[in-house]
C-alpha cells in the first residue's frame, strides 16, 4: 500500500521535542512520502492502491533492548517505513489510485502466488514461492532453521543464478525467432519487470542490474567490467536507501559474489590439484568417474569461495557454524537449475493452462522434497555448532589474512606457471623456498596477533553484571574478572509465544562472546525464571547448577531433572549457611531457604535467596519471595547485616506480595533492578512497591523501560557505570 502523505497524531512526546518541531504536544504533524506499516483485521477489505484515511495509535518502533539484539527501528529504516500504526478506524477514500506499473506487477505477483498455490501441493507453495519471488515469510520456521543450519539458506534468496537462467531462457527461446538485439530489449524489460514483482528486494536488484549491464554491455560491443557491474547496482541500492547497508541479504548477496570473484580461481586449482597418489585406486577409478569428480571440485570451489567472504557475516547474524555446509551445497547445486528452470516454465504456462502446470510440476515437485531432504543434514550430530559473535577488530583480521593467503597462493602458483624452463627439482626447491619465506611472516603475524588475544582476553577486568530484559521474567548474566560466567535465572512469561531461551538468551550469550556458562542458579522452577535456561542447558555447555531443596514438584523440575541427567551436568542443593565461592574475591552467600521449607505458595516462597559479594560491593537476589518468606528471613537474619546489599533484585518482578518496608529496610540498597514485562497484564511493579523505593531514595532500573541494564564494578569494589539499553 503506497501513502504519498500521512497526517501522524504523536501522543506523550516531550515538550522539548515538539518546541523542535515547532508544534505543541498533541497537534498534527504532516509528513510528505512517508510510509508505515499497518496491521488490518482480516475482514477489513483493502486493494493495492486503494487511498485510505486512518485514525489510529502511531507506536514509535522498539529500540534495541538487549547488547546485540534486534533492533526493530533500525529493521524499519532498510524498509524506509518510519514507524507503526495502531488503526482505530480505517475509511477508504479513492480506488486505483497507485502508480499504473505498479499496480500491474502486484498484480502479477498475486496472481503467480495464486497459480502456485493451484499447481503443488501446500507443503511446497510456500518454498516455492520463496524460489521464485524470494518471499519467505511463509515458509515454516522448521523449514527455514533447517536450511539455515545446512548453509542453504541462500537459495531461498534471488541470487544470479534466477537472472542468468532468465537470461539464457529467453535467448534460447528468442534469438532465433527475433533475432539478438530484439531479444535482449525483451530481456532488459523481463529483468525491470522482475525487479518490481519481487518488490525490489536488494538481493534482486544486485543480480538484475548486473544482469541488465551484462546484457547493455553486449548490446554496444562493450566488454563488462564485475568491478563496474556490482559497484553500479550497489550505489543505486544506497542512493534508494542508505541504511539498506546494514540488510543481511544485501551483505551476505554482495559479499557471496565478491568472495567468487576474488577466490573461486585459486581454490578451484588448490582442489584440482589434490589428486589419487595410489596407484592401484588410480588405475581402478572410470574416467567417468573422474569427470563427475572435476566437476564436483568446481562447484564446491564456488561453494567455498562465496563461504570464505560470508563467513563473519554469518557468524554475526546466525551465530552458528554447519559442518556439513559443503555436502548440502554440493547437492544442492546439483538439483537447483532443473528446479528454478521447471518452475519458471510452470508459472508460465499457469497464465495459459493450469492444468498443464500441475502435470509439469509433478518433476518440480519432486525437486523441492529432494531440496528438503537435503536440508536434513541439520539432524546430524554435531550439525550446528554454535560460535560467538565476532568483534569488529576479529573480523579485519579474518579479511585480512584471507586476502594476504589469497594473494600469496596466486603468487606462489603463477611462479610455478611461469618457471617451466627450469629443472623439476630447482623449481621445486625455489617454490619451497618462496613458500617458506611466505610461510614464516605470516607465522610471526599470526603468533603476535594470538598471543595479543589470549594476554587481552586473560587479563583482568571489571566486573559485569547484566541484568537483561527477557519480557516478563529474570534473567542476570554475569562475567567476572578473571571471565568466568554465571547466569542467575532465565527465563520469560509462559504467554510469550516463544522460546526466550532460543530466541534471546542464547543468542544474548553469544553476542557477549561467550559459548559456556560455568555456573548457573536457579531460584526456582516457575517458567519465567527457569524456560530460558532450559533451552541453554539443552545447547550450549553448562558446569554446574545450583538449585534450593523443592517442596513440591513441577513440570519444568521434572524437564531439568531429565536434562541435566541427559547431559551429564552438575547439580548441586543449596540451603541457607552456605557459601559458594568462584575465586578469593568473588563468591555468594546463601541467604534461604532454611531447612524449614514455607508450605504457603511453596515454589515462590522457597526461591533461591543468594548475595553476591565482591570485595566490598554486594547484589541481593530475591527470586519471587512473598511478605511470608520475608517475614521468615528478617527473623532469621534479625541481629545480622548479612542482608545489607548496595542493589536489591526487587522480589516477584515489584509485585504488591512483596518488598515490604521492614525487609527494604534491613537490605538498605542504593540501586533496585526490576525484570518485568512491558504493558504486561500482571499490573507489574505495582506502584505502592514503586513508592517504597522512591521514599526510601532507592535509584530504580526497570527493564520495561530500560531494556538491559549494564551495571560495571571495577577492581576494586566500585561502582563505576551504570547503562541502559534504551536511553529516553
Amino acid at each position: 500500500m503506497q501513502q504519498q502523505h500521512t497526517n501522524i497524531k504523536k501522543e506523550n512526546e516531550s515538550d522539548e521535542k515538539n518546541k523542535n518541531n515547532g508544534n505543541k504536544n498533541n497537534e498534527n504533524i504532516n509528513y510528505e512520502n512517508t510510509y508505515l506499516y499497518i496491521t488490518v483485521k482480516k475482514e477489513q477489505k483493502l486493494q493495492y492502491g486503494d487511498m485510505i484515511k486512518i485514525e489510529g495509535e502511531f507506536l514509535e518502533p522498539n529500540q534495541r533492548r538487549n547488547y546485540g539484539g534486534f533492533d526493530y527501528s533500525e529493521y524499519l529504516k532498510t524498509q524506509k517505513i518510519y514507524g507503526t500504526v495502531k488503526p482505530e478506524k480505517i475509511e477508504i477514500i479513492e480506488k486505483n489510485q497507485s502508480n499504473k506499473i505498479l499496480t500491474l506487477s502486484n498484480n502479477i505477483n498475486l496472481k503467480i502466488k495464486e497459480n502456485i498455490e493451484k499447481i503443488v501441493p501446500t507443503r511446497y507453495s510456500a518454498l516455492f514461492n520463496g524460489l521464485i519471488l524470494g518471499e519467505t515469510k511463509n515458509i515454516e520456521e522448521n523449514i527455514k532453521e533447517d536450511f539455515e543450519i545446512a548453509n542453504i539458506s541462500h537459495v531461498l534468496a534471488i541470487s544470479g543464478m534466477h537472472i542468468t537462467y532468465i537470461i539464457i531462457g529467453l535467448e534460447l527461446l528468442l534469438k532465433k525467432l527475433i533475432g539478438k538485439n530484439k531479444t535482449r530489449i525483451i530481456t532488459l524489460i523481463i529483468l525491470i519487470l522482475y525487479m518490481l514483482i519481487t518488490g525490489f528486494t536488494p538481493s534482486v536488484v544486485r543480480a538484475s542490474i548486473m544482469g541488465i549491464i551484462v546484457t547493455i554491455s553486449k548490446m554496444i560491443h562493450k566488454k563488462n567490467d564485475i568491478w563496474t557491474s556490482i559497484s553500479f547496482s550497489l550505489l543505486i541500492l544506497l542512493i534508494y536507501n542508505p541504511f539498506l547497508i546494514t540488510n543481511v541479504g544485501l551483505q551476505l548477496s554482495y559479499l557471496g559474489t565478491i568472495g567468487i570473484i576474488l577466490f573461486n580461481k585459486n581454490v578451484h586449482t588448490f582442489l584440482r590439484n589434490i589428486k589419487i597418489r595410489n596407484r592401484k585406486i588410480k588405475y581402478r577409478i572410470n574416467r567417468k568417474l573422474i569427470i563427475a569428480i572435476d566437476k564436483i571440485k568446481e562447484m564446491l570451489a564456488v561453494t567455498l569461495s562465496a563461504q570464505i567472504a560470508i563467513l563473519p557475516i554469518m557468524f554475526i547474524n546466525f551465530n552458528s557454524l554447519g559442518i556439513y555446509f559443503f555436502i548440502s551445497n554440493i547437492l544442492v547445486s546439483i538439483i537447483i537449475g532443473p528446479i528454478i528452470i521447471i518452475g519458471f516454465i510452470c508459472v508460465i504456462i499457469s497464465f495459459l493452462s493450469i492444468e498443464i502446470s500441475k502435470f509439469i510440476s509433478i518433476f518440480l515437485t519432486l525437486g523441492l522434497e529432494l531440496l528438503i531432504q537435503i536440508s536434513q543434514v541439520s539432524k546430524l550430530p554435531f550439525s550446528k555448532i554454535y560460535v560467538v559473535t565476532p568483534k569488529i577488530w576479529q573480523i579485519i583480521i579474518y579479511y585480512f589474512l584471507v586476502i594476504v593467503v589469497n594473494k600469496i597462493y596466486k603468487s606462489i602458483h603463477n611462479k610455478k606457471r611461469n618457471m617451466t624452463d627450469i629443472r623439476i627439482k630447482n623449481l621445486i626447491a625455489v617454490l619451497k623456498y618462496k613458500c617458506n619465506q611466505k610461510k614464516k611472516k605470516i607465522l610471526k603475524i599470526s603468533i603476535i596477533l594470538i598471543a595479543l588475544i589470549i594476554i587481552i582476553s586473560n587479563f583482568p577486568q571489571n566486573l559485569k553484571i547484566h541484568f537483561v530484559d527477557v519480557g516478563q521474567g529474570d534473567c542476570t548474566f554475569i562475567v567476572t574478572p578473571e571471565n568466568k560466567t554465571i547466569l542467575i535465572d532465565g527465563g520469560g512469561s509462559s504467554l510469550q509465544s516463544y522460546d526466550v531461551g532460543e530466541s534471546t538468551l542464547i543468542p544474548y550469550i553469544l553476542d557477549r562472546g561467550h559459548t559456556k556458562i560455568d555456573y548457573i542458579f536457579i531460584s526456582h522452577f516457575d517458567q519465567d525464571h527457569v524456560g530460558g535456561i532450559l533451552t541453554v542447558l539443552e545447547e550450549l555447555q553448562v558446569g554446574q547448577v545450583f538449585i534450593a531443596k523443592q517442596k513440591e514438584d513441577s513440570e519444568n523440575y521434572q524437564k531439568f531433572r531429565k536434562i541435566v541427567q541427559d547431559k551429564k551436568i552438575k547439580v548441586k542443593i543449596l540451603k541457607m549457611g552456605d557459601k559458594i565461592s568462584i575465586n578469593k574475591n568473588l563468591y555468594f552467600d546463601i541467604i534461604w531457604p532454611g531447612s524449614q521449607l514455607i508450605g504457603e505458595n511453596s515454589i515462590n516462597n522457597n526461591s533461591l535467596i543468594i548475595k553476591l559479594n565482591y570485595k566490598e560491593y554486594s547484589m541481593l537476589f530475591t527470586g519471587d519471595i512473598e511478605k511470608i518468606a520475608e517475614d521468615e528471613i528478617l527473623k532469621k537474619y534479625k541481629n545480622k547485616s548479612t542482608l545489607k546489599s548496595d542493589i536489591l533484585k526487587v522480589a516477584h518482578h515489584g509485585s504488591k506480595t512483596s518488598t515490604t518496608e521492614e525487609f527494604l529496610k534491613k537490605v538498605n540498597p542504593k540501586i533496585a533492578l526490576i525484570g518485568v514485562g512491558e504493558n504486561n497484564m500482571f499490573g507489574h511493579p505495582n506502584n505502592q512497591v514503586l513508592e517504597i523505593l522512591d521514599n526510601n531514595d532507592i535509584i530504580t532500573y526497570r527493564t520495561d523501560k530500560c531494556g538491559e541494564i549494564s551495571i560495571t564494578i571495577n577492581r576494586k569494589g566500585q561502582l563505576i557505570d551504570i547503562k541502559k539499553s534504551i536511553k529516553k
